[in-house]
């Protein structure tokens, strides 16, 4: 199979955040896609890490009475193991936006920018949310505080700053839209941002002063200043495939230029992602990402959203505890909406998780392998394995939720297949032809377990060992709960 090179990274959590339902669903996506890819034979550079600098982590580090370089040591070593419960795979490369080579990449960047002439420096007053880490506009604040963070006063900024020339990227951004028709996905998210960016775009200042925000990398000749901490932390999506080193054998060549660098992320970093960061490589003349994709939010039940308040809070950690990691993943990949928001409840998850996986996947595999075991003398001689077409078409449009659903059918067709041919009593009367029905019910399970691989690693490989082995499970994959 001819090797391809496929870049995919996911955005990076603030570091002093403990990680939430949210995350597990884009870690988990992206993780079913980077697994899909390499099935598939491409290369595949996987990146996730941390954002470590900004007026967040500086007042959590006070507030612990720590410097902020510890504070985000230890927050990183935490974030690290935290992702595991998440079955992420085994190469994912992490990058922390403290982390030297980073640094240097940012400085190097802003002064490609600065050369390019699209930075300048001007006196500005504007309303300031720290827990956006963005500058908020009259639509966005209802009764003085921003509509994301309510309770937490605005912060009034009035101050020289250092400005990207983001207004005279319109037309560029325009193209770029026209000449990839797929560039955002879904479609609908497309359209917001064309919309947002056919209404018109503002320069946005991407400087704080060091007296006032000391936590960041300083701009380059101008001590008095930090860069912006969503200027830098962006950088990071070139700075892990070892940019500003180009050229024929670098990641970057390999995986950016030559690549299809995919981002995914949630709505609320559309226009970051999709508008403001393409514009920045453009003023930097490197090469635009290939695609964005974009989640919705996960919410407590009739839409409402989570907050431990309402005590409708799930702590992914929880499931994963109780219900085992590829539990976790079944549910995100099928029942929470590819791209519109969705509830995530016990209730839910539970009813899905008995009938999908406990009464569903787990029981089929042990009817079949019990049927095998006893009536096979040796394993069965297993092809080589091709994704079915219509999964494929699924995947590689990013609609997880198809793919799964896709597979489930053919579980209940193998269900059927029993109940009608019931192989279990016909090698009683025809051995030869009950033990060809349940050779061909256990390649059937292999296709199964071979389709399920990105999306339930674990479970994937227990069966493949089973049907190897021509074995029954000894205990159930998937415990069903009351």
């Amino acid at each position: 199979m001819k090797q391809n090179s496929f870049y995919l990274t996911t955005t990076l959590p603030y570091v002093n955040a403990d990680l939430h339902m949210g995350h597990a669903l884009e870690f988990i996506r992206a993780d079913i896609i980077a697994r899909y890819k390499k099935l598939e034979g491409y290369e595949v550079f996987f990146n996730t890490g941390t954002d470590e600098h900004g007026m967040k982590i500086q007042e959590k580090a006070d507030s612990l009475k720590l410097s902020p370089q510890e504070f985000v040591d230890q927050s990183f070593l935490r974030f690290k193991d935290s992702v595991k419960i998440f079955g992420m795979s085994e190469d994912l490369h992490f990058i922390r936006t403290t982390d030297k080579a980073h640094e240097k990449a940012v400085k190097e960047f802003w002064l490609v920018i600065y050369k390019n002439g699209y930075i300048y420096k001007k006196n500005y007053e504007a309303k300031y949310c720290v827990g956006c880490e963005e500058i908020k506009n009259d639509s966005e604040i209802i009764n003085g505080e921003c509509t994301i963070h309510p309770g937490r006063p605005l912060e009034i900024i009035n101050e020289e700053n250092y400005f990207f020339k983001y207004s005279v990227f319109q037309e560029k951004l325009q193209d770029l839209y026209k000449q990839n028709p797929n560039f955002v996905v879904p479609d609908f998210r497309f359209n917001e941002i064309k919309a947002f960016v056919e209404r018109g775009l503002q320069d946005f200042s991407i400087s704080r002063l060091k007296s006032k925000m000391p936590w960041g990398i300083e701009v380059p000749g101008d001590s008095e200043h930090v860069i912006y901490v969503w200027f830098d932390a962006l950088v990071n999506y070139i700075s892990t495939l070892g940019w500003p080193e180009i050229g024929e054998g670098t990641d970057f060549d390999k995986y950016w230029v030559h690549g299809t660098p995919t981002q995914y992320c949630g709505k609320d970093n559309l226009r970051f992602q999709s508008a403001m960061w393409q514009a920045m490589l453009m003023a930097a003349e490197i090469p635009n990402s290939h695609q964005i994709i974009i989640n919705g939010f996960i919410t407590g039940d009739g839409g409402v959203k989570m907050s431990k308040t309402l005590g409708n809070v799930v702590d992914p950690k929880t499931i994963v505890e109780e219900y085992g990691t590829d539990a976790l993943r079944f549910f995100l990949a099928r029942e929470i909406s590819p791209f519109e928001d969705s509830p995530f409840t016990i209730e839910r998850f539970k009813d899905a998780y008995n009938s999908g996986l406990a009464n569903g996947l787990g029981n089929l595999t042990s009817r079949i392998m019990t049927m095998a075991e006893n009536n096979l003398s040796e394993p069965v001689v297993l092809g080589e394995f091709n994704f079915d077409e219509n999964i494929k078409n699924e995947i590689e449009n990013f609609n997880l939720k198809n793919v799964i659903d896709l597979i489930w059918v053919k579980i209940s067709k193998l269900d059927e297949t029993i109940q009608k041919e019931q192989p279990f009593k016909l090698v009683k009367t025809d051995l030869e032809k009950g033990k060809e029905i349940i050779k061909n019910l256990v390649l059937d399970l292999w296709n199964i377990a071979k389709s399920l691989e990105p999306f339930l690693p674990e479970t994937a490989k227990k069966i493949e060992d089973l049907i190897k082995e021509n074995k029954k499970p000894e205990t159930p994959l998937f415990l069903r709960k009351e």
